[in-house]
């Protein structure tokens, strides 16, 4: 389970939860392991993956009747074209048609920086700060022979774009192209899956490293950054390190109050990195000192609803029902019912890939059938308000045989990393 910098400020109302996942009190040199590159190996996704994707979204648009497909700054313009951008209230972004080649939109000043991040085409309109930028997304329109139709806009692009778009291009119907982009982003190739595969072993290995030299009275800060600091020397990009200590294990992203590691405590540890953009989310919990009765028999339930959902998963099978599956199991087992607490509070998993959030979500009514190249967290937890929480994440993809694990599920309360 991913939270963002923003929604932890947002929870905390301080900067403390800020500090636990980013990390403040680095590890003496001395004390730090070495560690091996395990990226070494790890290669980028190619130009011509990238053209293949831009070719899969067209017959995807030529099939739906889409004219073209909008994209501005983020993961889905990485995706497509490589770009690497940030968003600001300035827009860049693409115009993929359904047949002829992209556009590239952005302002004039950034055109340099822009160019020098681009591997493949050359169309790239600049605009001045006193000129319309979305009246450049219907000249690239106009340009490719399209006068009306359906434009799409990619799903996460902002409101002030897509009304400056409506207004800038009359003509054409604005729809929401998540249809197009999910067409092609839900289904991962081999090269990024190669790529997930290193970024959750990485994760693993700065777990393994960190498990034995967390010590009582440390602070959620001091953990965090042990795993940042071997996640880094592992050849990994941090995305975030949550821990959550004692009672704050009970609420699933965290609480702003102190906390340290207490003798017969919980430790809850939600940690992920990215490899050339792909991202890992695993989450372990485990007991500093020994479980109590209680502690084990709800990590033991949390495991067998984990397991549970691995089984449930075939070709075919709606995604909500691996959340309705396990959510009826934890129900007998005297949780919820449903979200309520004691119990799952939250969706059993969401799909990740380039984002760590991605569509679609094993969550109640979701019907989207799972199919080869999904990828998914297995995420169960049970969370008892005033005590203690115990979650298991781990992330797989779907094959024709189902699903295929990229780190080893967690065997015991004892053993949290074999």
């Amino acid at each position: 389970m991913k939270i963002s910098k923003r929604e932890l400020l947002a929870l905390a109302g301080t900067t403390g939860l800020i500090s636990a996942c980013s990390g403040k009190s680095p590890e003496p040199a001395a004390s730090m392991p070495s560690f091996p590159n395990l990226t070494k190996n790890a290669k980028p996704i190619s130009v011509e993956e990238r053209l293949t994707r831009i070719a899969k979204a067209q017959k995807l648009m030529q099939q739906q009747g889409v004219s073209a497909l909008v994209l501005e700054a983020g993961s889905a313009l990485v995706y497509f074209t490589g770009i690497r951008w940030w968003r600001s209230e300035r827009f860049t972004g693409a115009v993929i048609p359904a047949k002829g080649d992209i556009a590239v939109i952005t302002p004039f000043f950034e055109e340099p920086s822009i160019r020098e991040s681009m591997s493949f085409g050359d169309d790239v309109r600049p605009w001045n700060e006193h000129e319309n930028p979305f009246a450049l997304v219907d000249g690239v329109l106009k340009d490719r022979g399209l006068t009306g139709g359906t434009l799409a806009i990619e799903e996460t692009v902002r409101y002030f774009i897509v009304d400056g778009i409506k207004k800038a291009a009359p003509a054409f119907e604005v729809i929401n192209g998540a249809s197009v982009t999910r067409g092609v982003r839900m289904y991962k190739s081999p090269a990024e899956l190669a790529l997930m595969q290193t970024a959750s072993d990485i994760t693993m290995a700065a777990y393994r490293s960190v498990y034995p030299r967390i010590e009582a009275g440390q602070s959620r800060q001091d953990i965090a950054t042990m795993m940042n600091q071997a996640t880094t020397a592992l050849g990994g990009d941090v995305q975030f390190s949550l821990i959550l200590l004692g009672e704050a294990s009970a609420y699933p992203h965290g609480s702003g109050k102190p906390q340290e590691v207490r003798e017969g405590e919980v430790v809850l540890m939600d940690c992920g990195c990215s490899v050339h953009d792909y991202e890992s989310d695993i989450s372990r919990t485990f007991v500093f000192g020994e479980p109590n009765r209680k502690q084990r028999k709800v990590w033991n339930t949390v495991k067998a609803g984990q397991e549970l959902a691995l089984e449930t998963m075939e070709i075919g099978t709606p995604a909500g029902k691996i959340d309705d599956v396990v959510r009826a199991f934890y129900e007998q087992e005297g949780y919820g019912p449903g979200y309520k607490t004691p119990g799952l509070s939250h969706r059993l998993g969401h799909g990740i890939g380039l984002d760590g959030h991605e569509p679609v979500n094993f969550v109640h009514g979701e019907a989207t059938p799972l199919a080869p190249g999904m990828c998914f967290s297995d995420e169960p937890g049970i969370y008892i308000f005033g005590e203690f929480g115990i979650r298991l994440e781990d992330c797989l993809h779907m094959t024709e045989e189902g699903p295929k694990l990229f780190s080893a599920l967690s065997p015991s309360i004892d053993a949290p990393f074999g």
